[in-house]
């Protein structure tokens, strides 16, 4: 059940377990997550990332400084596009190891980066072959690799002609991006898929017995996306002083995405937020809850857009590494808002993430 995969993040109160009426109104706040947020939000990406394979494949028909650039960008779109809808990290993303396939991180031993650079000094055919690459490991086949490619080491062979191996492998790259993200765009598209079962809790349905355990399914969005975006991502790079930050540990530090990629999640939290309507359900007294989120992520959005470029130049600059650690205030006073405000309003209580020990 959906439950366990959470261990228990949220837990409702027995009280509103079972109950008909909770059942269809959890029903109605899964619709509109889907329809408001979820299944635009994969088509963005897949569109995105058909663009990037497109764009891949030009710069290797027709190297050049020019395309090697506009490759560039359309990773950045497409990674812009990756990190809006990664908050939803259930349902048919998490079948076939997609997630991990599309962004192996974090990447602490550097074990992806090694199988990287082995495929580029080895010419690994395999690697560079779209239909073989599934079946090498996640870490060689998502963002993480194609960013080393078209931004690491000796990046700027792909605008001449001596870049042709490394080209075909991050065209293969691409094309597995595109691929994978078309596929989960689709099965959220399925009349009869994740989604009608998410929106169907009941006896029946081995997920979600109960409209309790699919309205926390949603919850646990917003809960484990700060955690991570807090405690993996930023944490990750940003020390308590500045002689223990880490830049080359952020993620998307080659290609300076590491901020965006904030500004995307907590984008993507305020509309999945406001699509759901689970604001409905507040009382007189708590409606300054919703209020409160909105204008927390907001501030977080702003923070991170204030602290936009290369990671490394934002952390020597005391103003946008200020930003940064009022970034990681700001994602702690909203797991408070979601994780026990908005939990107590739904008869909810606190307790562990399952992304504890990462």
């Amino acid at each position: 059940m959906a439950m366990n995969r959470l261990a228990a993040i949220l837990v409702f109160a027995a009280a509103s377990i079972g109950s008909a009426s909770a059942n269809d109104r959890a029903t109605e706040i899964v619709n509109a997550s889907v329809e408001g947020f979820i299944r635009p939000a994969y088509a963005m990406l897949a569109e995105r990332s058909g663009a990037l394979s497109d764009a891949v494949s030009t710069l290797c028909v027709t190297p050049s400084p020019a395309n090697l650039a506009a490759a560039r960008r359309s990773f950045q779109g497409a990674t812009d596009a990756w990190s809006y809808v990664e908050v939803i990290r259930f349902g048919p993303v998490t079948e076939d190891n997609r997630l991990e396939r599309l962004l192996f991180w974090p990447d602490r031993k550097g074990i992806g980066l090694k199988q990287v650079q082995a495929a580029l000094a080895s010419q690994d055919a395999d690697a560079a072959d779209a239909a073989k690459l599934p079946g090498k490991s996640v870490a060689m086949q998502g963002f993480g690799a194609l960013e080393f490619v078209l931004f690491g080491t000796e990046a700027e062979t792909l605008g001449a002609a001596g870049g042709a191996y490394r080209c075909k492998y991050g065209a293969a790259i691409a094309t597995n991006i595109a691929t994978i993200s078309a596929q989960v765009a689709a099965a959220w598209q399925k009349p009869d898929g994740y989604a009608a079962q998410w929106a169907s809790p009941g006896p029946d349905n081995r997920l979600y017995q109960t409209g309790s355990e699919a309205v926390t399914e949603l919850l646990s969005v917003f809960v484990e996306g700060l955690e991570m975006l807090r405690d993996v991502r930023i944490n990750g790079f940003l020390g308590d002083e500045a002689k223990s930050d880490k830049p080359k540990q952020a993620i998307y530090w080659r290609s300076d995405g590491t901020t965006r990629s904030f500004a995307a999640n907590l984008a993507a939290m305020k509309a999945l937020f406001d699509s759901s309507g689970l604001e409905r359900d507040l009382g007189p007294d708590a409606r300054w809850i919703a209020e409160s989120i909105r204008f927390e992520l907001g501030n977080g959005i702003a923070a991170a857009n204030a602290a936009n470029g290369p990671i490394a130049e934002a952390l020597a600059d005391p103003d946008k590494r200020g930003k940064l650690v009022y970034l990681r205030i700001v994602t702690s006073s909203l797991s408070e808002l979601f994780g026990q405000r908005l939990a107590e309003q739904f008869g909810l209580t606190s307790g562990f993430s399952s992304l504890d020990g990462d």
